[in-house]
């Protein structure tokens, strides 16, 4: 995620402060100043929160989303662009657009209903020229 021209991941949330109890939990998961996309799922579980407001979150506390569970960034490792795509993962993808396009919400959708892990659906997308939307943290 690149940060806003105005000066930091903050400045997308004017007049927002951070929940104490969110925030603080987050600090505490923080590594080199990133948070891995599977921590912030797990922390949203726990506490009861969407997944968005530890986005906003992240945001506020000028932390990076790391380790994307779809592959597309702040991981070492790219996604494999050559693979072939199995046809019915492909189908459930071209079932699940939505303007050409697959949001993060229903990348995960398609991975469980396929049961095949969140990176191979967003492997399958590069391989299919398919962008993926909507990151349920907001980092695009």
């Amino acid at each position: 995620m690149m940060k806003d021209k105005a000066g930091g991941f903050a400045a997308k949330h004017p007049g927002r402060v951070p929940d104490p109890l969110l925030a603080e939990a987050v600090r505490e998961g923080a590594r080199d100043g990133s948070y891995p996309c599977a921590a912030a799922e797990d922390l949203a579980r726990r506490l009861g929160v969407p997944l968005s407001e530890v986005g906003v979150t992240l945001d506020l506390l000028e932390i990076r989303i790391g380790r994307c569970q779809l592959g597309l960034f702040g991981r070492l490792d790219r996604p494999r662009k050559d693979r072939p795509v199995a046809p019915d993962l492909e189908e459930a993808i071209q079932t699940a657009l939505e303007g050409g396009r697959l949001t993060c919400a229903a990348a995960w959708a398609v991975a469980a209903a396929c049961r095949v892990s969140r990176r191979e659906v967003g492997e399958a997308c590069e391989s299919l020229g398919i962008k993926i939307k909507a990151c349920q943290l907001g980092a695009f």
